[in-house]
């Protein structure tokens, strides 16, 4: 057995667990010890080339790169830091493209907000990432370097994940789901600190909920589905790829995944001025809503060029919050961090592909 096949075909070890990496070691003619040593570097450490490795052999590091396999590491192409110190990172792929990344920090904890995609094909209309459309989804260990990246420009321990970047995470379920184990596993990152947020694909929840029993062995993570309409024509308005999921039948496969996982399912809404945000609106997602075990995360809107999108005011935001919680709705609203460093999904990697 060839010591690639041990990777799974992948000349990048970032995203392998110990045992993978041992055996890899084993079918590279070195002792299971060079495993364990690989993966300290590659996760506590955070190595970025083998050259900084340098308990490993030097003729054996020399073979490697002579043979094109890498740590997996993507490089740093803009910082942006605003004022409350959330920072957003655009990442360059081998292949020439870039993805964002965000960390976002509190007190208690730090928030790394990861993309799963180059882009994104799902084309909301409030949305950046989706305006160039979609180039090619990422890599497992694309996915997982965005986690070392932000922690090594924040110098600080990431302590949550959210799939909330560029990219849908439902398309490219596999990965995410590698990515959440090694995160989990190899990153020390429990997996109830981790949630997945999806646009909506059909039949994408069944089978994530299936293979997450089946790759991770129980599904913790947090599920977030994007709402952000209380029924069908108004979300077909705001999301053009909602025509194929039926607002009910979203429901029903969300209803399947709690089911299955035993795990509450979120749903995120983006409050946009006058058009989505009345009490009305609140209403009527509270109606939609009884019954199900689930909870509603507000977000107001984060303006973005090219779309007439207003940020609805504070005293709107509140009297939606309060018609929810009043018809007994589990209800938070998000706080809007990096304003001043358009932190919204997709923005810096636009400006930067303008400038370019």
């Amino acid at each position: 057995m060839s010591s690639t096949h041990l990777l799974g075909g992948n000349q990048a070890l970032l995203g392998c667990s110990a045992s993978e990496l041992e055996g890899w070691a084993v079918a590279e003619g070195q002792p299971a010890f060079r495993g364990r040593q690989l993966h300290d570097w590659l996760y506590a450490k955070g190595a970025r080339s083998f050259e900084a490795i340098t308990v490993l052999p030097k003729a054996w590091r020399n073979s490697l790169q002579q043979r094109g396999i890498t740590i997996g590491r993507l490089s740093e192409v803009n910082r942006a830091v605003a004022v409350d110190d959330t920072t957003k990172l655009l990442l360059a792929t081998v292949d020439g493209e870039t993805i964002e990344s965000v960390g976002i920090p509190t007190q208690q904890r730090l928030t790394v907000c990861l993309s799963s995609q180059v882009g994104c094909p799902m084309a909301c209309r409030f949305c950046a990432s989706g305006k160039g459309g979609l180039q090619r989804s990422l890599a497992t260990h694309e996915i997982v370097d965005q986690v070392l990246s932000i922690r090594e420009a924040m110098d600080r321990r990431p302590s949550h994940v959210v799939f909330m970047g560029m990219g849908e995470p439902l398309l490219n379920i596999e990965a995410v789901l590698a990515s959440i184990r090694c995160l989990n596993i190899d990153l020390g990152i429990a997996q109830r600190r981790i949630t997945v947020s999806t646009v909506g694909v059909p039949h994408t929840l069944p089978q994530l909920a299936e293979l997450a029993m089946k790759r991770l062995g129980r599904a913790q993570f947090t599920l977030a589905v994007s709402l952000h309409a209380p029924n069908q024509e108004l979300r077909e308005r705001l999301i053009p790829t909602a025509r194929a999921y039926p607002f009910e039948t979203l429901l029903q496969d969300c209803r399947h995944y709690l089911a299955v996982t035993g795990r509450r399912v979120t749903f995120e809404y983006i409050l946009l001025g006058a058009l989505n945000d009345q009490p009305q609106h609140a209403e009527e997602l509270a109606d939609r809503l009884r019954g199900f075990q689930s909870h509603v995360n507000l977000i107001a809107y984060n303006p973005i060029d090219d779309e007439g999108f207003q940020r609805p005011n504070p005293e709107t935001i509140e009297v939606f919050r309060r018609v929810l919680e009043q018809r007994g709705v589990a209800v938070s609203l998000r706080a809007s961090r990096g304003l001043d460093q358009n932190a919204a999904c997709g923005q810096l990697r636009r400006q930067h592909a303008a400038i370019g």
